[in-house]
């Protein structure tokens, strides 16, 4: 409130938020909800809804030539589906008006779904546009194409918060800006409960609230605090998204995650209901974690870039799952560093354990024009009355919501990309300009390599076409997949290196996916085991409709595997996209994933020459991955489940669905929503949000641990100071006690100092910063040594000399593998001063 007296806050107030009571003898509503998919044809998307064209819905006097339909040229790999962002309705010039005949006593919300893509002959940054509902400016000089890069995604969906509808209709307008155009993907309105009744705080005035009944709100943010992605179809039929909140955690501490244990009930009350939130948000929490002497040194912290000059709602969602008593937990919670609440206690709110309870917080932010930030951060309560031995706080679910101005807007302003955005382009261009100048110099020599590029594409396709069904084209030209709607030109390339299935050869090979043929069970679905060609052994991956991993993990695994070849990388050899399914089939591994032979197993106890063989396999199909491509390809889901091992115990890398891959980027890293397995992420990456080979070096320096020691990378069974492993084992080092934690099965047959060199390199890779860590070739060659230390009766020197041969071995076969002429030298890196020379430790 540092820019506005309190006088003119509360003018503004009375301006805002006046209530507005609906008639008495109004008509019936026609049907609701609508799922308008704009440009399209009737269809049916992932989740069952079914979405209809808009072409009936635009007014009568705007349905001329001053609109067209078009398709986006090919779909992102980030799109989550097809429908609604593949399709779109494209507005010329004057204002468009959609209307939808709706009666509401109650609220509506309205989403808008926009994927900045080039459609026709209209490039996606020239598109800026306004969009207003019933006299209310929701956006203005909108452009999406800005919005989504500064914001580093693929589309955007904008969900708003309409009062009721009491005249009979719904005007939503599209307005081009002068010499542009607009566009639209998707729009949906749907009834929706009223959850703004009660007056909220405001943060700064004692005992003063607000009334938003009389507002229209548009939602910023909405996060599942502590637990995973929450997709529109799990949240209780209101078909709301919620997100993780890691991305938003800010400073060196991001508390623990909890997750109610099963004999914890947790139900609705009448003031909390299905309406307010998900249970699985309540079942789910971020606290501060079991030191409370370290909790007192820190706030949890979320961080959220807003639109400045507009006052906002905060929803902070609690429910106490570990905790029975009052002032067992007591902490104060502070929004941009004013104080919204003193003593919070959960339990004295809710009156008991498992019951739900969501708190309300009003706040104007103000800042530089257009750009504003919120701050929300929980410390544990310190006073004279509050003496306990926990000081801790709790969070499990936090929305954001904008409030209409004076002028009934809720349009910001476009963002602006970040430095790093932009200095990432400068180089992109100074590549490109480069690379220009060079393909001038060899112009005359291009159409002889084309030539010789036709003759080997034709030998390809000649061979491929024994066993590659090609996928089913129409009369355009587009897929007719059923899944996807076409996936555009990335993928097809990928379908023309790998085999495509019919649904019916699947369930043949399975016998219609049999339960008895189950061998795994993931993130993205089962595993089969199965045949193909009349007896020919595959593993068959079928996605499971529900999973969090979706089309771009499917498409994903599809573009990477058909286009990587290495001993120690699974095979993929075909997919299935028909009726729905994403299925993908694999070479079948017999030996399945290396945690089956680790712990909590009936497998016999792998050898200790087994184990660094596995480990040296895998590190050699990621150091493929991290150098042996023309650009590197991050794994972002290192883990022992991932690594799987054939009959001959020969290791191979698998699971492609979350990898990066920096074919358009010059940085060394990659800033991206945080994705992987926990007991494994890089707290580099946790922090900055930054992918870098380096993250697959930490996943790996775990799994690297999670072998020596037989047991977990997470074990919650365990006493806290253990539930890490990467924690554990540093402290267990630090005291000389590494020896103690091995697995059982392995004590006396490792060699003393093979031990010392693997427990140093698996330390240097769990690293807490990426800079101090080893490249995954260092790792490799050290792993090699280790081997050679194990079996050599040599000696050091004789060891290092047979690690030598050994990477090199491999580092060549990398260099036969990779598709460029572009020349490969492996080098040390300098993180390995201490150890390369093993006699000067």
């Amino acid at each position: 409130m540092k820019s506005i007296s309190k006088s003119l806050f509360f003018a503004l107030c009375y301006c805002t938020f006046t209530f507005h009571v609906p008639a008495e003898n109004s008509p019936e509503s026609p049907p609701v909800p609508y799922h308008i998919s704009c440009g399209d044809k009737e269809i049916t998307d992932s989740d069952g809804r079914q979405w209809i064209p808009d072409g009936e819905f635009l007014a009568s006097s705007d349905s001329g030539d001053d609109t067209e339909v078009a398709t986006a040229q090919y779909p992102d790999p980030l799109l989550p589906s097809a429908v609604p962002y593949m399709n779109a309705r494209i507005f010329r010039s004057s204002s468009t008006t959609y209307k939808f005949q709706v009666y509401s006593k109650s609220r509506l919300w309205l989403r808008l779904y926009f994927y900045p893509a080039t459609y026709g002959k209209h490039d996606p940054s020239g598109a800026y546009f306004s969009v207003s509902a019933n006299g209310i400016t929701l956006l203005n000089n909108f452009s999406a194409a800005v919005t989504a890069k500064a914001f580093t995604q693929a589309y955007l969906l904008r969900e708003f918060s309409l009062m009721p509808v009491v005249s009979g209709h719904l005007n939503l307008k599209i307005t081009p800006c002068k010499e542009s155009y607009g566009f639209i993907n998707g729009i949906e309105v749907i009834p929706m409960p009223d959850i703004f009744q009660k007056p909220v705080a405001i943060v700064g005035y004692r005992e003063e609230t607000l009334d938003l009944r009389g507002s229209t709100l548009q939602t910023m943010f909405r996060l599942n605090v502590g637990g995973q992605f929450i997709a529109p179809h799990e949240d209780s039929g209101l078909t709301r998204t919620w997100y993780d909140d890691l991305p938003y955690l800010s400073g060196d501490s991001i508390g623990a995650t909890s997750l109610a244990k099963k004999d914890v009930n947790i139900r609705y009350t009448a003031e909390v209901t299905e309406d307010i939130a998900p249970l699985i948000v309540y079942s789910t929490a971020r606290t501060m974690g079991p030191y409370s002497k370290v909790n007192l040194k820190h706030n949890l912290t979320w961080i959220f870039q807003v639109d400045a000059d507009f006052t906002y709602v905060v929803r902070l969602h609690f429910c106490e799952f570990q905790l029975s008593r009052i002032g067992e937990r007591v902490f104060d919670i502070f929004l941009n560093n004013q104080t919204a609440r003193r003593g919070a206690d959960v339990i004295a709110w809710s009156g008991s354990m498992g019951t739900p309870i969501y708190k309300d917080f009003a706040l104007y932010v103000s800042g530089v024009p257009g750009v504003g930030e919120i701050w929300v951060a929980l410390h544990p309560t310190i006073s004279k009355t509050h003496k306990s031995n926990r000081y801790d706080s709790i969070l499990n679910g936090l929305e954001v919501f904008k409030v209409n101005d004076t002028n009934e807007n809720l349009a910001g302003r476009n963002p602006l990309p970040s430095k790093m955005l932009i200095d990432a382009e400068e180089a992109q261009k100074q590549l490109q300009t480069s690379e220009s100048t060079v393909e001038e110099m060899v112009a005359g020599g291009v159409a002889s390599c084309a030539v010789v590029l036709a003759v080997v594409v034709f030998v390809r396709k000649k061979n491929a076409s024994k066993t590659v069904n090609l996928l089913p084209i129409d009369g355009t030209g587009s897929s007719n997949r059923d899944r996807s709607g076409g996936s555009g030109h990335r993928m097809s390339i990928a379908a023309g290196l790998c085999r495509h299935f019919s649904l019916s050869e699947i369930k043949s090979g399975t016998k219609n996916f049999s339960q008895s043929k189950v061998i795994g069970v993931g993130g993205f679905g089962k595993v089969y085991k199965g045949t193909i060609d009349g007896g020919t052994k595959v593993a068959i991956k079928r996605s499971n409709p529900s999973s969090e991993q979706g089309f771009h993990e499917f498409q994903n695994e599809i573009e990477m595997l058909s286009k990587l070849r290495h001993r120690h990388l699974v095979s993929l050899i075909g997919y299935c996209e028909e009726a729905g399914e994403m299925i993908l089939v694999y070479d079948f591994m017999a030996n399945g994933t290396l945690r089956e032979h680790l712990y909590k197993t009936d497998n016999p106890p792998l050898s200790w020459k087994q184990r660094l063989e596995i480990c040296i396999g895998a590190a050699s199909g990621l150091h493929y991955l991290h150098t042996g491509a023309t650009y590197p390809i991050i794994h972002r889901d290192v883990k022992t489940t991932n690594i799987l091992v054939d009959e001959k115990w020969v290791a191979k890398v698998s699971d492609f669905g979350l990898s990066k891959c920096g074919s358009n980027l010059t940085q060394t890293h990659y800033s991206t929503m945080v994705k992987g397995s926990f007991g494994y992420l890089d707290p580099e990456y946790f922090r900055r949000q930054q992918l870098t080979v380096k993250s697959d070096v930490y996943s790996f320096g775990v799994v690297l641990f999670e072998v020596l020691c037989g047991r977990p990378a997470l074990d919650s069974d365990l006493p806290k100071e253990q539930i890490s492993l990467a924690d554990y084992v540093l402290r267990c080092q630090r005291k000389g006690a590494l020896r103690r934690i091995i697995d059982p099965h392995l004590k006396g047959e490792i060699n003393p100092e093979c031990f010392r060199v693997f427990t140093d390199v698996a330390a240097k890779c769990i690293s807490d910063n990426g800079i101090d860590r080893p490249s995954m070739g260092d790792v490799l060659w050290y792993l090699e040594f280790c081997l050679q230390l194990q079996e050599s009766p040599g000696g050091d020197d004789e060891a290092e000399d047979m690690a030598k041969d050994a990477y090199d071995t491999a580092t060549l076969s990398i260099e036969e593998e990779i598709a460029d002429d572009e020349v490969y030298s492996p080098r040390l890196t300098p993180v390995f001063s201490m150890i390369a020379d093993p006699r000067g430790r």
